[in-house]
C-alpha cells in the first residue's frame, strides 16, 4: 500500500508541474499577444481626446524640406501636380492658378525659375486635442525682401501628409512672441474665444463686411484695411469703367481659421477670404485688355465686362480684451475670371 501511495504522489507532483508549465506558457503567450497588439497599433492613444503636440521639431523640419522641394519642382515646370500633395486650402487655390497661368504662357516651364530657399527657421509647435494638428514655420526667404515667411502646416490624421494651408509674408518686427509651456509648445486658441477683441472664427466675416461698408471697425487702419478700401474707391471712380466688388468669408474645411496664443494673451490668427471684382465698360467702349496671366484663367469672351475671382489668406494680430485687430500680412491670387 505504501508503494502504491508513493506512485500516486509522484503522479500528482508531475501533474502539478505540468499545470504550472501550462500556466507559465499561457502567461508568456498573453504577454506576447499584448506586445504584438501594441506594436501593431491596435492599442492606441486617442488623438481626438488627448492634448498632444502636433509634431516634433525634426518632423516639422522634414515637412518644411519636403514642401520646399515640391514647391520648387512645381514652380520650375509650371506643373501643379508636383506639389499638389503639399498644399491645401487658400495656398492650394492660389498656387494652382499661378502655375496654370504660367504654363499657358510657357509650356516648357518657367524661364525665370529661381529656387525658393528658406533659412533661419523657427518652428512653433501647437499643442492641442483633436484634428487638424498644425504648426507654424517662420523663416527668412531669398524672395520677398526682408519679410519673414510664415507657413502654417496642417494635417487631418496620422495617415495624412503635412500640407501648407496658409502662406503669408510679414515684416520681421511684426511677428509676435508666442506663449509656450515648459515643453516649448504653443497653445491653440478656440475659434469661438470671447476673450479677444474679435473671435478668431468671425474674423473672415467681419473683414469682408468691413471692406464693403467701412465705418467704425474692429480693424486697425493699415494697407490691408483702410488702405485697400481707398484703392478700391479710386478704381471705382475711373471714367468709362464701372467696378464692383463682392467679398466672401471662407471658413470651412481646409479654409478654417487657425489661432495661436501670443505671449501677451492675444492671438495670431490665420483666415481666408474670397473676392470678386467686376469691371463693366460704358456703352460703346470695351474693358481694357487684361494681361496674359489673366487671359490664361479666363473663360468666355470679354466684350462688355470681366469678372475676376481672387482668394486671399490673411494673418492678423488679435489682442486680448477690447482693442483693434491688425492685419499683418495678406497674400492674394487670381484663381479664375469670366468674360461677358
Amino acid at each position: 500500500m505504501s508503494r502504491e501511495r508513493g506512485l500516486r504522489k509522484q503522479r500528482s507532483l508531475r501533474s502539478l508541474r505540468s499545470l504550472r508549465r501550462i500556466d507559465r506558457s499561457a502567461l508568456v503567450a498573453a504577454s506576447l499577444t499584448a506586445l504584438s497588439l501594441t506594436a501593431s497599433g491596435c492599442v492606441v492613444v486617442h488623438g481626438e481626446r488627448e492634448v498632444l503636440p502636433a509634431a516634433t521639431q525634426a518632423e516639422a523640419a522634414k515637412a518644411l524640406q519636403q514642401f520646399t522641394t515640391a514647391y520648387n519642382a512645381a514652380d520650375k515646370a509650371y506643373d501643379s501636380s508636383l506639389d499638389a500633395g503639399h498644399v491645401t486650402g487658400a495656398l492650394s487655390d492660389i498656387d494652382a492658378a499661378r502655375l496654370k497661368a504660367g504654363q499657358a504662357g510657357s509650356p516648357e516651364g518657367n524661364p525665370n525659375y529661381s529656387p525658393l530657399e528658406l533659412t533661419d527657421v523657427t518652428y512653433t509647435i501647437v499643442e492641442k486635442a483633436g484634428w487638424p494638428r498644425w504648426f507654424i514655420a517662420d523663416a527668412a526667404g531669398n524672395k520677398g525682401g526682408s519679410s519673414r515667411w510664415l507657413l502654417v502646416f496642417t494635417r487631418g490624421g496620422l495617415d495624412e501628409p503635412w500640407e501648407v494651408a496658409y502662406l503669408t509674408l510679414v515684416a520681421p518686427g511684426d511677428v509676435p512672441e508666442f506663449k509656450k509651456n515648459e515643453d516649448g509648445h504653443a497653445e491653440a486658441v478656440p475659434v469661438d474665444s470671447t476673450e479677444l477683441a474679435a473671435a478668431p472664427g468671425e474674423l473672415a466675416e467681419q473683414y469682408t463686411t468691413y471692406l464693403k461698408d467701412g465705418g467704425d471697425s474692429v480693424f486697425a487702419a493699415g494697407s490691408h484695411t483702410s488702405g485697400w478700401r481707398t484703392e478700391r474707391q479710386e478704381e471705382a471712380q475711373k471714367p468709362g469703367l464701372a467696378t464692383q466688388y463682392i467679398d466672401e468669408p471662407l471658413t470651412e474645411g481646409d479654409y478654417a481659421p487657425l489661432a495661436v496664443r501670443t505671449k501677451d494673451g492675444g492671438a495670431l490668427v490665420f483666415f481666408t477670404t474670397r473676392h470678386y471684382e467686376k469691371e463693366t465698360a460704358a456703352a460703346g467702349t470695351s474693358v481694357p485688355t487684361p494681361g496674359d496671366d489673366v487671359l490664361a484663367l479666363t473663360t468666355g469672351e470679354i466684350k462688355q465686362s470681366l469678372t475676376m475671382e481672387f482668394v486671399s489668406n490673411e494673418v492678423a494680430l488679435d489682442p486680448k480684451g477690447p482693442g483693434q485687430v491688425s492685419i499683418l500680412g495678406r497674400i492674394q491670387g487670381l484663381t479664375s475670371a469670366k468674360g461677358e
